[in-house]
């Protein structure tokens, strides 16, 4: 990508197309490849891999930016699209990374729009975040690793190239970490339980290994449970990335409810029910969602880009508001819509079963209050 050109050039060009296969990825929940492709097609799969292996060498800012037009247009799509910019600017900064693979996994970003994402979340563990230590295990062989467990929501997972397997160690003291399997490896079984309000597209079901066989140097970064975040910003980057989805949505469903009240003219009224002082108002508090979504994204993707990220409990709760402001929005348009806001005739109503999904990813609004309630009683009165 040259310096010269605008990296989002392409995107106004793929996004009708991305929109349009929207519905019905949400009505039969299988996974929009064809838009990934689009995405991929217009240089976009490889915004935040390192300008060296021939990637955008993108930041945050426009990061976010690209996930909440893309989550307007299909947040199914911009989901598996967030969890490949996070983990590919993660892999980038990471020391534990072998050289070789952070080649590999960011040249066939570029090359051929290979997608990567962490798979974390078990059954019986829940999010790895709240604690514990996974069942997810490896055991050492001949030449290298042998891996077993079940994770839960593997987004993407029938468009994946790579898959970041976080597992334990079948050791006497178990340590954690990443294992990197290749997508198409022996012992991978899908499992098709997904199959929520929301989010019907993002393809997040069950992955079983079964005696997965990797190579030595695919674990990364194994530690001691409990050792030190390794990668700080990450927390960042999800709280910017991952409500950007929404926002998205969020602003589909803001565009949708205008054009809805500009046209609408009840018999009873003889004229657009966005004459209405109190739809104008009602408006104008969606206006102040987004807005402040805007805002508050792009100051911390700002000063992230410039070095001078929140602390972690900051983004999370951030994380939390911006999620939260977006589903008011898409709740106060279902308001002024009636019932149209019901039927599936018209969008909105998926726009509200997909915005409900921004409510449980990591860190979920208590964990996040908790952290931030923390940290603040911890600090020393002035």
């Amino acid at each position: 990508m040259t310096a010269d050109r605008d990296p989002l050039a392409g995107l106004p060009g793929v996004l009708p197309a991305i929109a349009a296969a929207a519905p019905r990825h949400d009505r039969e929940g299988t996974v929009p490849r064809n838009s990934l492709a689009l995405l991929h097609q217009a240089g976009l799969a490889a915004l935040t891999v390192p300008a060296a292996l021939g990637g955008g060498g993108a930041g945050l800012r426009l990061a976010g930016q690209v996930i909440a037009r893309v989550g307007a247009a299909c947040p199914a799509t911009a989901l598996i699209l967030a969890m490949q910019y996070l983990k590919q600017a993660a892999l980038a900064r990471s020391p534990a990374w072998p050289e070789h693979l952070q080649r590999l996994v960011g040249r066939e970003a570029v090359e051929e729009g290979a997608l990567i994402n962490a798979l974390r979340v078990e059954p019986e563990l829940g999010s790895p975040t709240r604690g514990g230590l996974p069942a997810t295990t490896a055991r050492r062989s001949a030449t290298g690793w042998v891996i077993s467990g079940r994770k839960r929501y593997a987004t993407g997972i029938g468009a994946l190239r790579w898959l970041e397997v976080f597992g334990r160690t079948a050791e006497p003291e178990p340590r954690v970490g990443i294992f990197l399997v290749p997508a198409g490896a022996p012992g991978l079984r899908v499992v098709e339980t997904w199959n929520h309000l929301g989010l019907r597209g993002s393809g997040s079901h069950d992955l079983v290994l079964e005696e997965v066989e990797i190579p030595e140097d695919h674990a990364i970064g194994l530690a001691p449970p409990g050792g030190p975040v390794l990668d700080p910003l990450q927390a960042v980057w999800n709280a910017v990335l991952v409500p950007a989805v929404y926002t998205g949505v969020a602003r589909a469903a803001r565009d949708w409810i205008v054009s809805f009240l500009r046209t609408r003219v009840p018999g009873s009224l003889g004229a657009p029910l966005a004459t209405l002082p109190r739809v104008q108002e009602a408006v104008g508090g969606i206006e102040a969602l987004l807005a402040a979504n805007a805002r508050i994204a792009e100051a911390v993707a700002l000063a992230t880009d410039a070095g001078a990220p929140p602390p972690a409990a900051e983004a999370g709760v951030l994380k939390a508001v911006l999620v939260e402001n977006a589903v008011r929005a898409v709740e106060a348009a279902t308001l002024l819509a009636g019932n149209h806001a019901h039927d599936r005739a018209f969008p909105l109503e998926r726009h509200w079963r997909d915005v409900q999904c921004g409510r449980v990813h990591a860190p979920t609004a208590d964990a996040a209050h908790l952290a931030a309630g923390r940290a603040a009683l911890a600090e020393a009165v002035p």
